[in-house]
């Protein structure tokens, strides 16, 4: 049987979401270790998207094909015990066999909360990224509209990106402050390695007036990644939505 899991988790202890060797530092290696308990041999999930390490989700979605004869509630039941708090189960539902957490995909939502103030949050430290100084939101709201639509991102990737093509579509892109809190939403159809960061790095500059909204079309066009500055750090950053 074929089940997709809804999953969140708290990135900050973590290496990222995709397993490393046999290591279990990572959200796919410490689900499979007990999905491989539960099964009484070893298991491999499919995960949507390959969060960063320190990267959070409000809704990784993943796909397991089990052989053992269990409910979806005693899955969700066993994995919610055994998992370790930073890491939980909120839905387990029997899927179609041709059902794919990765290729099925569509399209992907993230959240990126900046705390903006000139003390810190002692207890959103490791869930924001702190800028003390005033960022202007009109700056990287209308920087927010250069992003927009199909471009080459070559330049908001990683190097350590193997994708195939720097093409991404981003559809929606806004930004709301809330008590102190910045939060950028971002959608497209998918997301190079540090694409996310890279460009709320280049909206952090836009609002500390280091550089022109304006030049972000240029720094697209260039491809050369030396152009993007700084990029935001990881614990900001949430896995929000996958759509199928």
């Amino acid at each position: 049987m074929n089940y997709k899991l809804i999953i969140q988790y708290d990135g900050g202890r973590y290496k990222g979401w995709q397993r490393l060797g046999n290591s279990e530092d990572t959200i796919q290696g410490k689900i499979e270790h007990v999905l491989s308990q539960l099964e009484g041999e070893k298991v491999e999930i499919i995960g949507s998207s390959r969060t960063d390490a320190g990267v959070h989700a409000l809704a990784q979605v993943a796909n397991v094909k089990l052989k053992k004869n269990v409910t979806d509630s005693e899955i969700k039941s066993y994995l919610n015990r055994s998992l370790p708090q930073d890491i939980s189960i909120t839905e387990v539902v029997p899927v179609s066999e041709r059902f794919h957490a990765r290729y099925n995909a569509k399209g992907k939502t993230y959240l990126y909360q900046i705390w903006n103030k000139d003390y810190s949050h002692p207890f959103m430290r490791k869930y924001s990224m702190h800028v003390e100084k005033e960022l202007d939101i009109n700056q990287m709201k209308k920087a927010c509209q250069y992003f927009i639509g199909e471009h080459d991102f070559t330049a908001y990737s990683n190097a350590k990106s193997k994708k195939k093509t720097s093409v991404r579509k981003i559809y929606v892109m806004n930004i709301e402050e809330n008590a102190g809190f910045i939060q950028i939403r971002v959608s497209g159809n998918g997301f190079l390695y540090n694409m996310v960061r890279k460009i709320v790095g280049t909206l952090i500059e836009v609002g500390l007036n280091e550089i022109d909204a304006e030049n972000i079309p240029g720094i697209l066009d260039s491809k050369e990644r030396i152009q993007t500055g700084r990029m935001a750090d990881a614990c900001g950053l949430y896995l929000e939505k996958i759509d199928f």
